[in-house]
């Protein structure tokens, strides 16, 4: 067998707005008309934080001498002690960051991480996710997976768990109060050993959290800061999201590879081929006709989380534009429709789809269904792996920093735009 690993794919993801407007519906005139707005926008953002954040986690984690003083490589760090003493990690998380790693988890990780056996996992832990939704029985029942009753469910490690606690800047009294509740469970199954809930408890929280000097006061192992000017944007590649990834072996370097690839062709791409500037000028024209914000919508289960993450860092009015996110093809082998043994007459009324793939019927029910909706636009995905989820989420982020639309904001620079090329457009006929 050869030693030398195949690359794997970087293929970009696409956008397509043809279905937005009917034919002839003349606003691809009107999104032309944007592109000086549209322009401005991308210089305006281009220095924030959001933009440049995975491409200075690669930049600190890739160069030379200070790969070990990275943040990366202190998470892969801290991700590699958490696998070797536990079997389960419990992650709180109270906002944007903790919704990130929830989407990064279902997308990229096996489809049924948590139900397969330590060995098939390679080792890696289970993941339960708690928060931001958080009530007061689905906590009490994931304390009694990990200790029912109050107590450890014995020494093997099987049985062994830990928590990572993502406090975002703005938290609740009941994240608060679920820490605590965690806290006791976990150091209940220890046995009040310090050492070892210092172990298993993993902080991550803002500089002028009051939860930095309780992890100090537990003498917490490993503990990440998230700088108090990060948002909700920039969260998806912190340590909020990045080290349950990590902890559950998903190739977090290649996440962010993706990320900084869609931060090249934002840079880099005129506006006609610009992924992210083309959907921002349509989220700005429909805004401007009927007052729509975007939705996320897909049919591939393993972008669910996704949608919902998108939805609390874009909240939606009641007349949204639907975006869809299109997988073009399976990460495994596509499955196909066997002839059926034992069976003569047809009875399911299959056979005529002997030999047919999965991905081409369910891509055959999507189009069915999307046809029969109203306005949308599509994302499409070359797969669902980790460098096509770094490239969607920072195409996301990016996208809702080019069409805020707050005064001075780069939408208002779109408009302002529009306004002027029309104005000009106007004074050119008259002339004629």
């Amino acid at each position: 067998m050869s030693v030398i690993r195949p690359k794997p794919p970087e293929d970009p993801i696409a956008y397509d707005r043809t279905a937005v407007w009917p034919p002839g519906g003349g606003s691809t005139a009107s999104l032309d008309a944007c592109a000086a707005g549209l322009e401005r926008a991308r210089t305006d953002v281009l220095g924030s934080a959001d933009v440049v954040m995975p491409d200075r986690l690669l930049d600190d984690y890739n160069t030379g001498g200070g790969r070990a003083g990275s943040q990366l490589f202190a998470i892969l760090q801290a991700a590699r002690q958490i696998r070797g003493i536990v079997d389960r990690v419990i992650v709180l998380g109270d906002g944007c960051g903790g919704l990130a790693a929830r989407a990064i988890f279902e997308s990229c990780a096996h489809p049924y991480h948590n139900e397969l056996c330590r060995g098939e996992r390679g080792g890696r832990p289970r993941l339960s996710f708690l928060g931001p939704d958080l009530d007061n029985d689905t906590l009490q029942g994931l304390l009694d997976v990990v200790a029912p009753a109050g107590k450890p469910r014995g020494s093997d490690l099987l049985d062994q768990w830990a928590v990572i606690v993502a406090r975002e800047s703005g938290s609740v009294a009941v994240a608060t109060a679920a820490t605590r509740l965690l806290l006791a469970a976990l150091s209940e199954s220890v046995g009040g050993d310090q050492i070892e809930l210092a172990r298993r408890v993993v902080p991550i929280s803002g500089q002028a959290d009051g939860f930095a000097d309780l992890a100090a006061s537990i003498g917490c192992a490993s503990v990440f800061t998230i700088p108090d000017d990060v948002g909700a944007g920039d969260s998806v590649f912190t340590p909020l999201s990045l080290l349950p990834a990590a902890v559950a072996g998903i190739d977090i370097v290649r996440l962010l590879q993706g990320a900084a690839a869609m931060n090249r062709r934002f840079r880099e791409a005129q506006v006609s081929e610009n992924p992210v500037l083309q959907c921002a000028g349509v989220s700005r024209l429909m805004a401007e006709q009927g007052g729509r914000m975007r939705v996320l919508a897909s049919r591939n289960s393993q972008l669910a989380a996704v949608c919902r993450w998108h939805e609390r860092l874009v909240p939606h009015q009641s007349a949204p534009l639907t975006t869809h996110l299109v997988v073009r093809e399976p990460r495994r082998d596509p499955l196909v429709v066997p002839t059926l043994t034992g069976c003569s007459a047809n009875e399911d009324g299959l056979d005529h789809l002997v030999g047919t793939s999965l991905p081409d019927l369910l891509a055959a029910a999507r189009t069915t269904a999307t046809q029969a909706m109203g306005p949308a636009d599509t994302i499409l995905l070359p797969r669902v792996d980790e460098h096509s989820i770094g490239q969607l989420f920072q195409f996301l982020v990016l996208t809702k920093l080019v069409e805020s639309p707050t005064d001075g904001s780069p939408s208002a620079s779109i408009a302002a735009s529009r306004k002027s090329n029309h104005d000009g457009q106007d004074s050119r006929e008259q002339a004629k």
